[in-house]
């Protein structure tokens, strides 16, 4: 319970940050830092919705692996994407798991009712918090940006969701 608690003491303090680097206008390398599958990601802020706590989504039959199904979130629905599948990851998500994940919805202005399932939030973070960037692989898919590394060592791939949301794969959820 306290876990619980906890995470929505996270969500609250994240969601009146990201409100306030919006209202800020801040740098275009500003951006919401979140875990999935065991690999760190960077959206842009500006890309970013809303947060939301894990509600299980209604399954949707004949879809590909990474597509959970539809949520009703705030009165709209949203399809959600474990973004760790869809990315090529396998994690175990046993229903304990997911309790622990959120949902982190597409800004409205990218006009794609889609949440993606991330397992943590870890903050915001700007280009300060990086020692060392690296442009993506020339095949790589248009919505990966730099991959940037922190005075830790942890790698960070940043993950434009303006492109994700236009990429075909993406759009094509029939199995």
């Amino acid at each position: 319970m306290a876990n619980r608690e906890a995470l929505r003491d996270l969500q609250t303090r994240l969601a009146t940050r990201l409100q306030a680097a919006k209202n800020e206008e801040l740098a275009v390398s500003s951006w919401l830092a979140v875990q999935s599958g065991g690999q760190f990601y960077l959206l842009p802020l500006g890309h970013a919705g809303e947060i939301f706590p894990w509600s299980a989504p209604q399954m949707v039959p004949y879809t590909q692996p990474w597509f959970l199904g539809v949520a009703n979130l705030r009165g709209s629905l949203f399809g959600v994407v474990d973004l760790a599948i869809f990315l090529g990851g396998n994690p175990v998500r046993t229903e304990q798991a997911l309790t622990e994940t959120s949902l982190l919805a597409f800004n409205a202005a990218l006009e794609v009712n889609a949440a993606l399932l991330v397992d943590r939030l870890a903050g915001l973070r700007g280009l300060d918090a990086f020692v060392t960037s690296e442009p993506p692989p020339d095949d790589a898919p248009a919505f990966l940006g730099n991959l940037y590394t922190d005075a830790h060592g942890t790698r960070w791939q940043e993950l434009n969701l303006q492109q994700l949301s236009q990429y075909p794969t993406f759009l094509s959820i029939s199995a």
